[in-house]
């Protein structure tokens, strides 16, 4: 069980990797979520966003290899996963590239399931 908590987290933290490539520029931004990102300020915020979600990746994946790690890192990707799903839900109205992005997340939220279920067998 605890190799599946491992894979788990693993697999969520290549998921937040995933919009790190849109901290090199505001046209990579713009090509993952389908948004124009011309104005400087939304620029920066948004490649600041994406290096705040290589940083949760890479601790998630980390954490799926140390085991004292994995409680805080699985609540870390809850609270990172359904925060976006319930804004995108209370907003609404969202295009079809934020409409991938929450099907992704809802998968990670299984594999957070999942890995929360089985830590918890394993403790």
């Amino acid at each position: 069980m605890s190799k599946l908590t491992a894979v788990m987290l693993t697999i969520v933290g290549v998921i937040h990797l995933l919009p790190l490539s849109g901290a090199l520029s505001a046209a990579r931004l713009a090509a993952l979520y389908g948004l124009g990102f011309d104005e400087p300020n939304l620029a920066i915020l948004m490649r600041h966003r994406a290096v705040l979600f290589g940083m949760l990746g890479v601790f998630l994946i980390y954490a799926g290899r140390a085991p004292a790690l994995q409680p805080v890192a699985l609540v870390a990707g809850i609270l990172s996963v359904t925060s976006f799903l319930w804004l995108a839900w209370s907003v609404g109205g969202y295009n079809p590239l934020i409409a991938r992005v929450i099907a992704v997340d809802l998968v990670a939220l299984g594999c957070l399931l999942v890995g929360g279920v089985a830590f918890t067998m394993t403790s």
